[in-house]
This record gives structure tokens, C-alpha cells and sequence, in this order.
């Protein structure tokens, strides 16, 4: 069964880490330090927003919940938001790598975080791995089929 977005808790969550906009990683990363048991996870999102084009991001998982600290700048109902994850990370995990990030790379932000090279390409940007490159095309995929169904809505009317 897919994770649903839990809208209340993530909007509790984002007024309690004041969450900003365009910083979906650094507001998941904040996030998740305040939830026992989450996971920070990475991917992309694709808005039915009638642009549908997949962007990076970050959110929570949480039992069978979407958390993301970032959906009041988002400004979309629910339905018309899809997740695609490509790596999960838990707090433990995030907080070594996060710190191992500062300590290598002391005038880059520390997220989003990619694991180990090689890398992969998606569209035109340098990536992670292969979870990576099947996130990105399954956001794609998503993205043809929403302007497919808004074609077709188009031509009805």
C-alpha cells in the first residue's frame, strides 16, 4: 500500500522547525530530528500544478505517512502532489553523513546527500546512484501521464 502525505502533521511539523521555502532538504532534516521512529528520504515530487515537472525534494516517512515539512510552500491540495523516493536515510545515518559532508566539504551545504560514487545522470544534472535514476524516470512517467490527462480534458471542452 503506498504512504499517504499526512497534511496536518506535516504542517504542524513545518510551523514547529519554521520551515522555509525553496530548502526542502535542510526543512526535512530539521523535521526529522523532532520525530522518534522517521526516516529522511530524497527524491523527487511531481505537482499537478500544469507544469509537471519532476524537482528534487525531501520529506519524512513515518509509519505509512508522508510528512513533508515543505508542502505549505508548496501550496497544493494533497491529491495533486506524488512522491518518488530514491534513498531513505535513518537519523543515525543522516546525522554521520551529514557531519562527515561538513568536515570533507566545509563551504557546501551538506544536503541533499547522494551515497557513494559512481554517480548516474538524470536529465541534464550529475546524480546518485541507480535508486536515483529509476525515481527520476518514474517521476517522468507521471509527468507525461498528467499532461496526457490534461490534454485529453482539453479536448472535451
Amino acid at each position: 500500500m503506498p504512504l499517504t502525505l499526512n497534511e496536518p502533521l506535516s504542517l504542524d511539523v513545518s510551523e514547529r522547525i519554521k520551515s522555509k521555502a525553496g530548502a526542502p532538504f535542510d526543512n526535512a532534516h530539521r523535521a526529522v530530528m523532532t520525530l522518534t521512529g522517521a526516516t529522511y528520504v530524497q527524491g523527487f515530487v511531481v505537482l499537478n500544478n500544469g507544469q509537471y515537472k519532476p524537482t528534487e525534494h525531501a520529506w519524512i516517512e513515518l509509519g505509512e505517512a508522508i510528512i513533508d515539512p515543505t508542502l505549505p510552500h508548496i501550496n497544493k491540495a494533497q491529491q495533486e502532489i506524488y512522491y518518488f523516493p530514491a534513498q531513505s536515510l535513518s537519523i543515525k545515518a543522516l546525522k554521520a553523513l551529514v557531519e562527515e559532508a561538513r568536515e570533507d566539504y566545509p563551504d557546501d551545504p551538506p544536503l541533499p546527500i547522494y551515497g557513494a560514487p559512481p554517480y548516474e545522470y538524470y536529465g541534464d544534472v550529475m546524480l546518485g546512484g541507480k535508486d536515483y535514476v529509476n525515481a527520476y524516470q518514474a517521476a517522468e512517467l507521471k509527468s507525461r501521464e498528467l499532461k496526457a490527462a490534461k490534454a485529453e480534458r482539453q479536448q472535451k471542452t
